[in-house]
């Protein structure tokens, strides 16, 4: 495993980390505690110290099902990121809750759920800018930064060409940009990233993967069940990026390379991204996704973005 700095923050996280969405149980599968447990064994096995969940992910489900097994150990071998903002309600359904007492409540509620007095990393969760410009939730927050309940902020940005967050993230002493970034999805390389580059913001990539389609299982034409995400997507879009797919596993993944770790590799050979977060259903997809630090210092790698 390789470690960067996570921008101004100073914290050291692996290049990969792990991304809880799916332990809410919108994945259309249900995890155990058990599971989980054998998923987070498997990312310390691999020297993964980067966890990233919200409290949305079920009613702080993923969350729990994180500070049970953490709990069992050493807090400080994890750097954990939640979010704040929501509150589910049923699958692909949320409350926006973005008052200053309201994001308290759910601060703490997470750190309950988390089984721990402190958040690594505590992100504005792809919220309006309407909301983000509310200087009174950014005092209450970096009030619980000097308390010790956060010791960083940052923002996750819903859209990934929001240059307004990420641009006022110094004057809202957000130190963390996560932004969706893959090899189908280049669109932070034009405003986004350069931002967080000048700022020296740590960046976390979300969706590396983008939700699956470049894990190189899946060909044009492919059928997802009505259980799966990707369901949900518009049926053309599925078969454009398919087909892209297609292309790039042709053309720019290089021979004997899975192509799920040659995608996570391609996100990292940005100067800006710090890390980045996919999920992982199994202790098999953590080694998966854990063997892209390979080469993110290899140099043939480094023309795999070229």
């Amino acid at each position: 495993m390789k470690y960067r700095r996570l921008g101004k923050t100073n914290l050291k996280v692996s290049v990969i980390g792990i991304g809880t969405w799916q332990y809410g149980g919108e994945w259309g599968k249900q995890f155990s505690q058990q599971e989980v447990d054998a998923i987070l064994d498997q990312a310390q096995a691999s020297g993964i110290n980067l966890i990233d969940t919200a409290e949305c992910y079920g009613d702080h489900v993923s969350e729990s099902l994180i500070g049970n097994y953490v709990a069992r150990g050493k807090r400080e071998d994890w750097v954990i990121a939640t979010k704040f903002g929501h509150r589910f309600t049923e699958n692909f359904s949320r409350e926006q809750l973005w008052s200053a007492s309201d994001v308290i409540k759910q601060l703490d509620d997470s750190l309950q759920a988390l089984r721990t007095d402190y958040v690594d990393i505590y992100q504005f969760h792809s919220g309006t800018d309407e909301a983000f410009d509310n200087d009174e939730l950014w005092t209450v927050l970096q009030k619980q930064v000097e308390a010790g309940k956060i010791r960083h902020l940052g923002t996750s940005i819903g859209s990934n060409a929001n240059l307004h967050q990420t641009a006022a993230s110094t004057k809202v002493n957000s130190k963390v940009i996560q932004v969706v970034y893959n090899r189908l999805d280049r669109k932070p390389e034009e405003r986004v990233l350069p931002s967080c580059e000048e700022q020296d913001l740590g960046v976390l990539a979300r969706v590396p993967l983008a939700s699956g389609y470049l894990s190189g299982k899946y060909k044009p034409g492919a059928e997802f069940g009505k259980n799966d995400v990707r369901h949900r997507h518009d049926r053309e879009q599925t078969l454009h990026k398919l087909e892209e797919v297609e292309k790039i596993r042709k053309n720019e993944v290089p021979e004997g390379i899975d192509m799920a770790t040659w995608a996570l590799a391609w996100c990292l050979k940005h100067p800006a991204v710090t890390a980045v977060i996919p999920g992982c259903k199994s202790a098999e997809q953590v080694i998966s996704n854990a063997a892209a630090a390979d080469y993110v210092s290899n140099e043939h790698a480094q023309s795999w973005k070229d």
